[in-house]
């Protein structure tokens, strides 16, 4: 076992996720089908070997501490998985970035005492055997040792872009820089920081405490703690991660990182993993992802009295049911129903979710537990779509919040406890306001947290 402290980050909001986090932390996001986020980091962890973990939890941390404390349980000794709460050591304030809700749990260091803590985010989606990341950082007696992956230099300007010498030692770093610093020889890449650290306890520590008392900081370590350690000299690495080598993953596999930051990209990642040879592989039985294990029945794809079930491109998860529908290119969440005669093509569901007879469905990502009612239709008229739906992304997709029931005509309806959260969220209440048909909020028995798969009432 790993003697390492672990420290996930996973108190961000994700506003960039508007629709889908107004009532959720990022971290708790579901994904591909039976997955949330928290899943992929937590995953690496425990194969790689660690088994001392602290989550640190602080927006909307209600679903991401149900998860976890359901789903994630370590039973050796000296072994946990532990939900760290903000708990306002240094003042009456929240985290104010990412540093300081290190330095908030300050005392959890100090408790275990260990050589070395790993701080990475929650909120990405990747595999990695951070052994490997902490062997480089321990072989190079490493104060600080930063993930770094290449991104198109458009994409650059969202992270830290790292640059390093000849034996991949850090020697600048600009954060979210508007121009930034391409890799040389390579004008249209850039090296950024993947947001995972490994740090030399000692240094940390310091670090921290000697940032604390600065009064121009915003307590980030990309704004603050990397660029002063920097100006210390101190010994900072960056750490390929296009060498990292999971096991039981095929030779020549080439290692997969998004960032999901966007919906466009969410959406993206999601259904890349329906490729004939996806670029994430979750079959690996050598490197399980972990989650939740629900009792749900097999999937089930059944002929209705005039319709034939046709499937094409798709993945459905565990409960969901198929009834004369054909669904194209698309992902299923695990309880979900696709009545007769539905027709969906490029879409994504959450779980909980049903497409009522006869519906039209394109370009669709819905959130848990959404109704379509029979004959709907979406993505087919973008006119009307613009006018229906506030949560349209750039590339088109069509976002349909946790619970929202779509009716033949008219206006969309809200489940009554996102419905308020939408409409004043700072993340989506411009949307919902330039709505032409703009969206009604349901009665109170209309709950978002309601299946409509094939065993709820609704169903029926």
């Amino acid at each position: 076992m790993k003697r390492s402290l672990v420290m996930i980050m996973a108190g961000g909001k994700g506003s960039r996720l508007g629709p889908l986090t107004c009532h959720r932390a990022k971290p708790a996001t579901p994904f591909g089908g039976r997955y949330r986020i928290i899943d992929f980091v937590l995953s690496n962890f425990v194969n790689s070997g660690y088994r001392q973990i602290c989550v640190l939890t602080q927006y909307m941390a209600g679903s991401l501490i149900r998860h976890l404390s359901r789903t994630w349980h370590l039973a050796g000794y000296d072994e946990f998985i532990e939900i760290t709460p903000a708990q306002m050591r240094d003042g009456d304030h929240w985290y104010r970035g990412t540093a300081d809700s290190i330095y908030q749990n300050i005392n959890l260091i100090r408790d275990f005492q260990p050589e070395n803590v790993a701080i990475f985010g929650g909120d990405h989606i990747y595999k990695c055997a951070v052994d490997q990341m902490e062997d480089y950082h321990l072989d190079l007696n490493a104060d600080l040792t930063i993930a770094a992956y290449p991104v198109p230099r458009e994409e650059a300007t969202e992270f830290g872009v790292i640059q390093v010498d000849e034996k991949g030692r850090i020697i600048g770093f600009q954060e979210k820089p508007e121009n930034p610093t391409p890799i040389p020889g390579q004008p249209d890449t850039c090296l950024v920081s993947m947001g995972n650290y490994i740090f030399k306890t000692e240094r940390l520590v310091n670090a921290l405490r000697e940032n604390v008392d600065r009064k121009d900081t915003g307590h980030d370590f990309g704004k603050d703690i990397i660029p002063m350690l920097l100006r210390e000299g101190a010994s900072i690495y960056a750490y390929d991660f296009r060498e990292n080598k999971v096991p039981g993953d095929p030779e020549g596999v080439r290692p997969y990182w998004r960032d999901v930051g966007n919906t466009d990209s969410y959406f993206k990642a999601s259904m890349e993993l329906r490729g004939p040879v996806p670029s994430l592989n979750l079959y690996n039985r050598n490197w399980r992802i972990r989650t939740a294990q629900r009792n749900h029945p097999p999937a089930r794809f059944v002929h209705s009295d005039s319709h034939t079930t046709h499937l094409d491109d798709c993945m459905v998860c565990e409960g969901s049911v198929v009834e004369g529908g054909r669904v194209s290119e698309s992902l299923v969440g695990y309880d979900c129903f696709i009545r007769a005669g539905a027709d969906v093509e490029g879409s994504m569901f959450m779980s909980g979710c049903q497409i009522g007879e006869g519906a039209k469905v394109r370009g669709v990502l819905a959130d848990k537990n959404v109704v379509i009612e029979p004959g709907a239709r979406i993505g087919h008229d973008p006119e009307l779509d613009r006018n229906r739906f506030p949560f349209i992304t750039p590339a088109g997709i069509i976002v349909l919040p946790k619970g929202t029931r779509v009716p033949v005509e008219g206006p969309i309806e809200f489940a009554q406890d996102i419905g308020g959260l939408l409409i004043t969220d700072a993340a989506t209440k411009d949307a919902v306001a330039r709505t032409l048909g703009h969206p009604v909020i349901g009665d109170h028995h209309r709950h978002s947290y309601r299946s409509a798969g094939p065993g709820s009432k609704r169903s029926g």
